[in-house]
């Protein structure tokens, strides 16, 4: 199976896919931020390297949906390949931050590569403020994060919402992160754990 974590920047994607896989014995694909070439560069001036960050993360999660999908395991992945393309590309693009012509490029291939995939069998979103977003953004200390605007943030909750409200392609479950801390309360864990077993396995 491949289950994925979905939520904005700061919500707790690679934390609850950690605890998940070491908890169910999954197996864990992170997204590696230390070996993203673009990402530095693009807190810096948004403008200029959107489109190639948007393009490499296109790339890199297709890559490993092919992987997930050959491997045979039950993989959880943070992030998936649908929250680039719905969100955060078209929120670049609203913002002037993406060219027109650019968007456009990348839109197409987006189409392209996702008619190629199956998407994950079930979706875990994970639902934050944006004060709950800013506190776990901080509490982590990438020095490029200290640079992300909250207009920013909010923006992006925005798209999120409209998104998951609009996707059909496979099961979705929310999961509210501003009452569930489950990266440090091992009952709130417990609730998301069995949320998800519910999910997949129908066991209430």
């Amino acid at each position: 199976m491949h289950i994925a974590v979905a939520g904005n920047i700061g919500s707790g994607k690679t934390t609850l896919a950690g605890l998940l896989a070491k908890n169910l014995k999954w197996e864990a694909h992170y997204e590696n931020v230390d070996t993203n070439p673009y990402l530095h560069s693009f807190y810096e001036d948004m403008q200029r390297w959107s489109f190639n960050l948007q393009v490499y993360f296109l790339n890199s999660r297709f890559r490993h949906v092919i992987e997930i999908r050959k491997s045979g395991k039950t993989v959880i992945q943070d992030r998936t390949i649908y929250e680039d393309a719905y969100i955060f590309a078209p929120n670049l693009h609203a913002m002037n931050l993406m060219s027109t012509r650019d968007f456009e490029n990348y839109k197409s291939l987006f189409e392209l590569i996702s008619s190629l995939i199956k998407p994950p069998d079930l979706i875990i979103y994970l639902r934050a403020s944006v004060p709950t977003l800013v506190s776990q953004i901080q509490k982590r200390g990438r020095e490029y994060e200290s640079a992300i605007r909250i207009d920013y943030l909010k923006n992006l909750n925005d798209m999120y919402e409209d998104w998951v409200e609009s996707y059909k392609l496979s099961k979705i479950l929310f999961i509210d992160v501003d009452n569930l801390k489950f990266s440090e309360n091992t009952e709130h864990l417990g609730v998301v754990i069995d949320k998800v077993n519910a999910e997949l396995h129908g066991l209430f």
